[in-house]
């Protein structure tokens, strides 16, 4: 059965293009067929979110949230078939997939009761009532490095404030976000309220940040188009929140006795090479005291070459393919152009792995003999390339850290938590590792400067759907 748009609570057929064709990375063959969508059919699921609208912000709050909740459910029950389908788009191993790919997005669809009680949707302030209202009609433009995962984070919150939703998912991986709007339509959500439109961003994304009904955007992907994005988004005068790119520092102090220090190297490469760098939040960057430089290559180069690229679905797997032939040849131009700039790789190159010349794959790489300032240091990259520089002193460590467009995330280690911490209050970024903190997905996540603004996950997300009224009496 050929894939169709859903809008206004039905599944109709697109009135674009030819249809976009889905590659699995791995073997490079098409898997399937979507339809491109283009201004007319955005302006279709646009006018049925709008006219959805007045109905769904005035349903209690913890109505939404139930619904949400269903939909986790429901989810949860598909997830073999989930990560089926994403392991097949996009390429990442079995198991992470399971963990992050499906796991994630179901705990962010499970926690909209508990986030939605936790926010104060009427509010007294002297002479006042302070209402948190729903911002309005969410166009919602997603990426394909983990598909479902930033769907939910965008689409679950935005539906407890009390919007409704047209989400333009990415036309690379496209397949789970049909799996989830079957399953929103199972769960009983009205018509309108969420709609689903596949195709390209300089066509169905574009009308989708220019559309007059549209009242905000939520946007995560490179920050050229998110630049382009919140340039339509301003001349309707719309929200945005936008979360970009990054190019993450791992700033290992020198505190750190040996074995210490090599388990900070051994980590940080697989905090780079998660789903094969293609991470934005990925701490590419890894800073290492100067005296110490000569310890840390050896070990990163080790660590990198355990990760084994080849078959998602092989057990034995820890590095899949990237998710295209425009990502793969993307990458090989930074590690050549890093060549010629009189970078060392220590391991890895712009080479295919042995015995993997079909698949998008490249080899797990580490490089150093670069400067701070060099392209290769301060671009990101999207594939597993690390990047080893060295610093002397704190000050440059924080310098070096800081010296990029970028501002996403960070790491900080060190035998002295309370050094590492004030490291880390030094670095701007959005969402910062001391040690070995662990994630957790219901703190803020969000960047500085040019990787964007913004915050999503937990009640900062749903709280990015919300606006104030403020009555007086």
């Amino acid at each position: 059965m050929p894939y169709r748009i859903y809008v206004d609570g039905e599944w109709v057929p697109a009135s674009g293009g030819p249809a976009i064709e889905v590659v699995n990375p791995a073997t490079e063959e098409i898997i399937a067929e979507v339809p491109r969508g283009g201004a007319k059919d955005v302006a279709r699921a646009v006018e049925a979110a709008a006219a959805a609208l007045p109905a769904w912000a005035a349903r209690p709050v913890a109505e939404r949230a139930a619904l949400c909740a269903a939909v986790a459910g429901a989810l949860q029950e598909r997830a073999e078939e989930l990560a089926d389908t994403i392991v097949n788009e996009l390429g990442m191993p079995m198991p992470m997939t399971r963990l992050i790919q499906v796991g994630a997005p179901i705990r962010t669809f499970a926690s909209m009761p508990d986030l939605a009680a936790g926010v104060a949707f009427e509010e007294r302030l002297g002479d006042s009532v302070v209402y948190r209202d729903p911002i309005g009609v969410v166009g919602a433009i997603t990426p394909w490095n983990y598909p479902l995962h930033q769907i939910a984070a965008k689409v679950a919150p935005a539906l407890t404030a009390g919007c409704t939703v047209v989400l333009k998912p990415s036309e690379v991986t496209p397949l789970n976000a049909f799996l989830l709007a079957d399953v929103m339509h199972e769960a009983g959500f009205p018509p309108g309220v969420f709609n689903l439109v596949t195709g390209i961003g300089p066509e169905a994304g574009e009308a989708l940040a220019a559309h007059p009904l549209v009242d905000m955007i939520s946007f995560t992907g490179s920050t050229r188009a998110g630049q382009r994005v919140a340039g339509l988004a301003a001349d309707g005068v719309k929200r945005t929140a936008l979360e970009l790119g990054g190019k993450s520092p791992n700033v290992l102090l020198d505190d750190l006795d040996d074995a210490a220090f090599e388990d900070a190297v051994r980590k940080g490469v697989a905090a780079c090479f998660l789903n094969s760098g293609q991470t934005c939040s990925a701490l590419t960057r890894l800073l290492v005291p100067r005296d110490r430089l000569l310890a840390a290559e050896p070990i990163a180069a080790d660590e990198a070459r355990s990760f084994t690229p080849g078959d998602p679905r092989d057990p034995a797997t820890r590095l899949g393919p990237l998710v295209s032939a425009v990502q793969r040849e993307r990458v090989r131009e930074h590690l050549r152009a890093a060549a010629q700039d009189g970078a060392t790789i220590l391991t890895g190159g712009p080479d295919a792995p042995d015995g993997l010349e079909r698949g998008f794959y490249v080899r797990p790489t580490v490089l150093t003999g670069v400067t701070p300032e060099s392209r290769i240091a301060q671009e990101e990259i999207f594939g597993p390339v690390l990047v080893i520089l060295p610093y002397s002193g704190e000050d440059e460590a924080v310098r070096i850290a800081n010296g990029t467009p970028y501002g996403l995330a960070a790491g900080v280690r060190a035998a002295d938590p309370e050094r590492a911490r004030r490291v880390a209050r030094r670095i701007r970024a959005g969402q910062i590792r001391v040690n070995d903190g662990a994630h957790n997905g219901l703190a803020p996540f969000g960047g500085f400067k040019h990787s964007g603004y913004g915050r999503e996950y937990g009640r900062f997300g749903l709280e990015e759907f919300l606006t104030t009224t403020a009555v007086q009496f």
